[in-house]
This record gives C-alpha cells, structure tokens and sequence, in this order.
C-alpha cells in the first residue's frame, strides 16, 4: 500500500487523500482474491463505481459505506469514535458519588418488622 510510516495528511491535497482511499480499496480487494465485480455486487453498486473508487475519482460517502462493508473492513471507522478524556478530580467525583454507605435501619424499626 503506501510506505510511508508517517503521513502529512493535511499537507496532502485532496486528490491525493482519495488516491490513498482508493489503494486502501484496492488493496483489501486483491487481498482478499476478489474481483472488481464480486465487491461491486456485494456492495450493490456497479463495477464502474467500485473503479471511480478505487483510481480515487469522486464517489458518494454512502458508496464508499458500502464498499467498506463488503470488504469487512468497517474496523476503520473506530477512527471516528469521539472519546472524552476524563480529568482524575472529575474521575475522583464520578467515583464518589458512585459509592453509598448502606445504611441499617434503626434497632426498633428492625424488631417491629420481625413481629407479626
């Protein structure tokens, strides 16, 4: 795919971001020993389409969706998931208000409950 260890993406200009799209595409299909038609009708787009992709040309979100699907390759889409970091005093509160003291009944509350 591509041998750079590091990438400047934001110095990479867009055409060259779904250049690299596209090889991702590319390459997960051969590795998977799948012809161009077997994903396009996985993913129920056209082999055209599929091509678009895969040279780097325009395609829709939706398509690229589904071709990522269809190569069993949506684990990418854990770069998108938002994680907030927690602060340790706001971590220290949260634990806090998580722990509640169990709190016994007074003795003659108990007894009368004892009584029927």
């Amino acid at each position: 795919m591509n041998d750079k260890l590091e990438n400047n993406w934001y110095a990479s200009s867009d055409n060259v971001l779904s250049k690299t799209i596209g090889q991702f595409i590319k390459h997960h299909r051969i590795k998977q020993q799948l012809t161009q038609q077997d994903v396009a009708n996985r993913a129920n787009i056209s082999r055209s389409t599929l091509s678009l992709l895969e040279r780097g040309e325009t395609v829709t979100v939706s398509t690229l969706l589904q071709v990522l699907r269809a190569l069993n390759v949506l684990h990418i889409m854990d770069a998108f998931t938002i994680t907030e970091p927690i602060s340790p005093i706001a971590l220290a509160k949260k634990e806090h208000a998580e722990k509640q003291r169990i709190r016994h009944k007074n003795k003659q509350q108990n007894e009368n409950e004892l009584e029927w």
